[in-house]
C-alpha cells in the first residue's frame, strides 16, 4: 500500500462513521460544482456542520482546486476558526467569516454553500434582484434573503449582519458578490444552489427579451408547496444518488 493511501486511511481511521460521510458528500459537492464550471479558482467555499456534540464543521482546504478536494483534506475547524484536526491545511479566512456567521446562528444549517458563479453575480448586483420569472426562480424566490456587499469578507463584525439579513430564509443573493444557500444536509444544500443558481442564468436570458410574468396562483402554488424544509430534504434524497454517482463517473478520489 503507497504512503498516500496510508495516509488517506490515517484520517478516515481518526473520525466517526458519520463524519466521514458527511466528508464524502461535502467533497463530492466540491467535485460536482466544478463540473458545472461554478468553482472560483478555489476562492469561495462550501462547508458542512461535522455530526456529534461540538460545533466543529468542514471546510475545503486553502489554495485547493475544487477539483482536488477529497474526503480527506477537508479541514475541520471550531466556531472560532481553530483547526480541532491537523490534517497539514488551512482554511481561507474570509470562507470561515460567512459560514461561520451562518453556522453559529442557525443551528439547522447542517450546510452552507457559497459560490461567485457569471449568472449569480450579475442577479446579485441588480437593483431588481432575482425576479419570478422561471419555474427554477419560482423553487427559490419565496425563500430568498439579499446582503449588501462590504468588500471581501474579513471584518468578523459582518457575521451580526449576514445573519440579520439572512434571517430565517435558506438563500440568499449577497450584493454585487454572488449566491449562497443552507441546507440541512448537503444534499438538500446543493438542489438549493443549483436552483438558485439555474433561476439566475435563465433570468439574464430572459433579459434580452420581454419578460412574461407568471399569473398568481402559479406563484402561490410554488410558494406553498416548496417553502418548507420537507420538501428540500425530500428532494435533495432523491436527487443526491445520482449526483454521487456523477461525481464517481468524473473522479473517484474524492472519496478518500
Amino acid at each position: 500500500m503507497s504512503e498516500a493511501i496510508l495516509e488517506l486511511n490515517e484520517i478516515k481511521n481518526r473520525v466517526s462513521t458519520e463524519e466521514w460521510a458527511t466528508r464524502q458528500d461535502l467533497a463530492a459537492a466540491y467535485r460536482l460544482i466544478a463540473h458545472y464550471g461554478w468553482d472560483d479558482m478555489g476562492f469561495t467555499h462550501l462547508s458542512a456542520r461535522v455530526p456529534g456534540p461540538y460545533d466543529h464543521f468542514l471546510l475545503n482546504p486553502y489554495g485547493y482546486q475544487f477539483s482536488e478536494v477529497t474526503a480527506s483534506n477537508l479541514v475541520k475547524i471550531d466556531l472560532e476558526g481553530n483547526v480541532v484536526l491537523d490534517n497539514g491545511f488551512e482554511v481561507n479566512t474570509a470562507g470561515f467569516t460567512i459560514h461561520s456567521a451562518v453556522h453559529m446562528a442557525r443551528q439547522d444549517a447542517l450546510a452552507v454553500m457559497h459560490v461567485h458563479t457569471d449568472a449569480g453575480v450579475a442577479v446579485a448586483s441588480m437593483q431588481e434582484g432575482l425576479l419570478p420569472l422561471s419555474q427554477h426562480a419560482m423553487f427559490v424566490y419565496h425563500d430568498l434573503a439579499y446582503h449588501d456587499w462590504e468588500g471581501v469578507a474579513l471584518d468578523l463584525d459582518e457575521r451580526e449582519r449576514v445573519v440579520a439579513d439572512l434571517g430565517s430564509k435558506n438563500v440568499m443573493l449577497l450584493r454585487n458578490h454572488g449566491t449562497l444557500a443552507l441546507g440541512g444536509s448537503v444534499p438538500s444544500c446543493f438542489l438549493r444552489l443549483y436552483y438558485l443558481e439555474r433561476a439566475c442564468k435563465i433570468q439574464l436570458g430572459i433579459m434580452s427579451g420581454t419578460p412574461n410574468m407568471p399569473n398568481q396562483q402559479a406563484i402561490d402554488m410554488m410558494q406553498q408547496t416548496f417553502n418548507n424544509k420537507d420538501s428540500w430534504e425530500g428532494l435533495g434524497g432523491i436527487a443526491w444518488p445520482s449526483m454521487r454517482r456523477l461525481a464517481d463517473r468524473l473522479d473517484p478520489s474524492y472519496q478518500y
